[in-house]
């Protein structure tokens, strides 16, 4: 079945495990036979393991593409559903990354959103009071 090899005291053993029944263990030490009572359970495990191959990411692979043109547009977006409180900019107007845009209520608190990047206000899409669910369009800017 399985063969060990153990030192004990210095002195090397050869074992073979012959079978195992209830608490007994038949099994051969250096040729000898030998039963042998297990005095506590031998729990054996037959979940296999698992062993994967390391991932390979390709060079680049953690970087997200860049919008194709410096005039691309970009959707800021509602990141929750709410109800627009008041608006800091409008259309035509020149932004830098992190100025307000407009703030918003949400889940009982007031949040400010952000522009993401440089750019001008091209088209607003809400206006003060109204209710907006999660992704909906906000504004454009260019």
């Amino acid at each position: 079945m399985r063969k060990y090899k153990f030192t004990v005291r210095g002195n090397e053993y050869e074992v073979e495990i012959k079978g195992f029944e209830k608490n007994i263990i038949k099994m051969d030490v250096n040729g000898s036979a030998y039963k042998v009572e297990l005095h506590k359970e031998m729990k054996t495990s037959k979940t296999p393991t698992l062993v994967r191959s390391a991932i390979v990411n390709p060079t680049g692979s953690h970087k997200l593409p860049k919008p194709a043109g410096a005039s691309a547009k970009l959707t800021i977006k509602a990141p929750l559903p709410g109800i627009i409180l008041s608006m800091y900019v409008k259309e035509g107007d020149m932004v830098k990354k992190g100025d307000k845009l407009l703030m918003y209520e949400a889940m009982k608190m007031e949040n400010l959103v952000l522009a993401e990047r440089d750019g001008q206000i091209s088209n607003i899409k809400v206006n003060v009071g109204d209710n907006v669910l999660q992704e909906d369009p906000l504004l454009e800017l260019e």
